[in-house]
């Protein structure tokens, strides 16, 4: 769906809505989506059938091409070389293509389902910042993990003390965001809340958004997938069973 800003009411079909299934011009269960502003379109990752779509944003557009199939994916991200990253849940891994490519290259994890440094556990979102380090939401192991360009391992820079809700834990993590100051953003689902890490020697978070239980008030979540902000600072929330995108402003 579009929505234009400020029109809560109206939303716009850009993809899918022909049903579930798993036509060319159906989605089943997507997870992510990004602008490829380049080509004018929507990459979009159809979780439900297990592959990587492109959607022109032209008008009359009626169906998708695939990119990348038989993939288990949950999260997608470009850099600035337009490389396409994306997560497979079934793998453990994250793989980067170039446009076009099938099989991609891996970057993170790949050593089957686990804990270790050169392992994950059904990674989920991803961020990628323009030294080409990958930051996976490692739901399983309630981590977030930085894998450098090149690197064999990586180093867990949020989480990691099992699944709790104190400032040094995380639950079930999902989307994440780095700001240009390397601090992160991480939809902490498990326990309602939006935390924010300062990268270097801080071992907990902070809260920033929910954080006061499950519920529908303004200041609760109920469960949030995905995050993301606009240039002007504003944090946006899929705030997954209340049916509903929240916007914050944050200090």
């Amino acid at each position: 769906m579009q929505w234009k800003n400020g029109d809560t009411t109206n939303g716009q079909v850009v993809a899918g809505g022909n049903g579930q299934g798993n036509g060319l011009h159906q989605l089943s269960t997507p997870t992510d989506v990004l602008i490829d502003k380049e080509t004018d379109s929507l990459i979009i990752c159809d979780w439900g059938n297990q592959r990587v779509v492109r959607w022109s944003r032209r008008s009359g557009t009626t169906q998708g091409e695939i990119l990348i199939d038989n993939i288990n994916c949950h999260g997608l991200a470009m850099d600035e070389q337009r490389y396409l990253y994306v997560s497979d849940v079934a793998k453990h891994e994250v793989r980067r293509y170039q446009l076009g490519e099938k099989n991609g290259t891996l970057v993170a994890g790949g050593n089957g389902g686990g804990a270790g440094l050169n392992q994950l556990g059904c990674p989920r979102y991803l961020f990628v910042n323009r030294q080409q380090n990958v930051y996976v939401s490692d739901s399983n192991n309630h981590r977030v993990m930085k894998w450098n360009k090149g690197a064999k391992e990586g180093i867990v820079v949020a989480g990691g003390q099992g699944a709790g809700s104190a400032l040094t834990q995380l639950s079930s993590p999902q989307g994440l965001f780095v700001d240009a100051l390397g601090t992160l953003y991480v939809a902490d689902d498990g326990n309602h809340r939006v935390i924010r890490w300062i990268q270097g020697g801080n071992k907990q978070g902070t809260v920033v958004v929910g954080g006061n239980g499950r519920g529908a008030g303004a200041n609760q979540l109920n469960r949030l997938f995905d995050l993301s902000f606009d240039r002007h600072g504003n944090l946006y929330v899929a705030d997954l069973n209340n049916q509903r995108v929240q916007r914050f402003s944050i200090e």
